[in-house]
């Protein structure tokens, strides 16, 4: 699997907020996510989506994580069966929440 730059953080906010944007994109996604001998990308997107969906987060950023899990490896049936173990977890409404995100991400609905 191909390791590429990510640019998210200096795209959305280098103007504005510019050390977060690099650390966001080299510190997170360049210096944490590449330590594969600890973690695969498999596992760190797994661990990221359930912390997310525990957290409540359901907008672009779970989308977008929804989506490198999916670039990852994690499969749709995978991720269904951990959107529902989460439910128990993290609470039912998250689940709905966060269901039609990965319907979007897995069935390629835009």
């Amino acid at each position: 699997m191909e390791n590429k730059k990510v640019t998210a953080g200096r795209d959305r906010l280098g103007e504005f907020a510019p050390q977060f944007a690099e650390l966001n994109d080299d510190v997170l996604f360049g210096q944490v996510w590449s330590r594969e001998s600890q973690l695969s990308p498999r596992e760190r997107s797994m661990i990221t989506v359930a912390a997310l969906m525990g957290a409540g987060v359901t907008d672009f950023a779970m989308k977008s994580h929804l989506q490198k899990a999916k670039e990852n490896g994690i499969t749709k049936e995978e991720m269904v069966e951990m959107i529902t173990q989460l439910a128990f977890y993290a609470g039912w409404p998250r689940a709905w929440a966060v269901f039609p995100l990965a319907q979007e991400v897995y069935d390629d609905v835009k």
